[in-house]
């Protein structure tokens, strides 16, 4: 059947029964057409980003909200007559001899009366949510790509991670407490790789690396709201800080369906010629919106001929092209070691014997560079070694996985993009798995966790030199596209299609 868009006019059909690759050197590609058409970087596109990046707020509350709704909480001696004084072990005192320092509501640990619990019960929580993440990310991953769009995954998993939150408040016990953390972790699992596919695909190449950052700069607000809302509900129920971020969760979710755009380029890669043209419009600048009468009656572009309609075949794809396993494997294996230190290493804070939402505080500011003068205000020598040590090493895990992130983006076509940025956030779940079990190893066994920590990721980062550079590259949209790109570079033809 014809198509209806002019726009969009097909070339003729000796060109369409060539089998010559999409990129052309006399032909535009999508992405240069797509830039020439909206602008590198306009004030709808602005909008559009900070919108959508506003979605990693939300994921940075729920992710290490634990941090304080599990905490272990301080107590005190009510009399020394048993032996009492702040070195005993309070499982071996009268109940009597003790109590804890703030109201048993205050963490589930006092109001489910954990504190003799094994590791394994109170971390069960902690654990719940990252095995929710790695089940959703496997599960919900490729239908960014493949039938839901990065918009609607955005919405639903910032629906279904708030909606879940807010039951949390209702918990009667561990179990049903652990069973809706892992619903959480389950929804929220596509959220930040969504987020950043998305705003990566409506902008030029000179801004892709910028939008990023901004995406991970919510989510330090988002991680340094939670210690400001903890200090502030300090006394009150660990059900409090659910609702304060669950509630404004709910309300981002319907902003996101009304106001959000889906990227232009997937909708081009799925066949949504309209839609697409329809997007590019509502974002383009006044002085480009023009542009868009003629610019793809000449584009050079393919519909990915690899997808089968099964949801999981992106994974396929990225596992059959050997091409494109090279990249995945590397970015996985580094991931993995980043997401060991990214979210172990906050959840051992309570192991350094330092003021909690201070430490919290410090470790979210972390993600900024300058944020590390406040190593100058820590007291004692000792104290603020570890703490100046814990926060050189957590910086710098989060450059790595921010970079990281962003460096997927730029190996990875359209078509696959959001399943294997998915896969690699997955792979920083999976090591984020043993962060809490190594953590809770040194509050019982002495072992140094945060030397497992550097020794991993000392190791997952030579993987490094396995990928190839990305720097100004255009972004590809499919496999097809990728690979002849590969092969061209690989005979010194990368100026050309650069």
């Amino acid at each position: 059947m014809a198509d209806s868009t002019p726009l969009l006019s097909q070339p003729n059909s000796a060109e369409s029964q060539s089998t010559t690759p999409p990129l052309e050197k006399h032909r535009p590609s999508l992405d240069s057409s797509i830039e020439r058409c909206i602008g590198v970087f306009g004030w709808a596109q602005f909008f559009q980003t900070l919108l959508v990046s506003l979605a990693w707020l939300f994921d940075a509350q729920q992710t290490f909200i634990g941090v304080f709704t599990d905490a272990y909480p301080t107590w005190h001696c009510t009399t020394h007559q048993h032996g009492c004084d702040s070195v005993s072990n309070i499982c071996y005192l009268p109940k009597n001899s003790w109590a804890w320092d703030w109201p048993s509501y205050t963490s589930i640990i006092s109001e489910w009366k954990l504190e003799c619990s094994s590791s394994i019960i109170t971390g069960l929580p902690a654990s719940s949510f990252f095995m929710g993440c790695l089940v959703g990310g496997f599960v919900l991953a490729t239908l960014a790509d493949s039938s839901l769009g990065r918009k609607n995954m955005i919405f639903l998993s910032c629906l279904t991670m708030s909606l879940s939150s807010l039951l949390t408040v209702f918990s009667t016990n561990i179990w049903v407490y652990s069973a809706l953390r892992l619903v959480c972790g389950f929804g929220r699992a596509t959220i930040g790789t969504s987020a950043l596919v998305l705003t990566a695909e409506l902008v030029g190449k000179r801004w892709r690396g910028q939008v990023g950052v901004i995406g991970f700069f919510c989510f330090t607000i988002g991680f340094l709201s939670l210690p400001a809302i903890a200090y502030f509900n300090r006394g009150s129920s660990w059900r409090s800080l659910y609702l304060w971020t669950s509630i404004p969760g709910i309300f981002y979710s319907m902003l996101v369906h009304f106001f959000v755009r889906e990227s232009p380029r997937w909708l081009f890669v799925r066949g949504r010629k309209e839609e697409a043209v329809a997007t590019l419009k509502s974002i383009a600048t006044p002085s480009h919106s023009s542009c868009l009468t003629w610019s793809f009656s000449e584009v050079s572009f393919q519909e990915e001929r690899w997808n089968d309609g099964n949801v999981f075949s992106t994974i396929k794809m990225l596992v059959q092209k050997r091409w494109a396993f090279r990249r995945l494997l590397p970015v996985l294996v580094i991931g993995f070691g980043s997401g060991m230190l990214y979210y172990g290493m906050p959840l051992g804070l309570g192991n350094l014997s330092f003021n909690l939402y201070l430490s919290v505080t410090l470790n979210a500011l972390s993600e900024i560079p300058s944020s590390l003068i406040t190593m100058l205000l820590i007291g004692e020598v000792w104290t603020r070694l570890q703490i100046g040590l814990e926060l050189v090493s957590f910086f710098s895990a989060c450059t790595a996985f921010d970079i990281l992130l962003i460096f997927t983006i730029e190996l990875f076509p359209t078509c696959v993009r959001n399943s294997a940025t998915s896969l690699v956030r997955q792979a920083a779940v999976f090591g984020g798995v043993f962060g809490p079990v190594l953590v809770a190893a040194e509050r019982i066994d002495g072992i140094s966790s945060y030397g497992v920590f550097g020794l991993v990721m000392g190791c997952c980062g030579l993987f490094a030199v396995c990928l190839p550079e990305t720097r100004g590259r255009a972004l590809c949209d499919t496999m097809d596209e990728e690979e002849h790109k590969e092969k061209a570079i690989c005979n010194g033809e990368g100026d050309v299609l650069a």
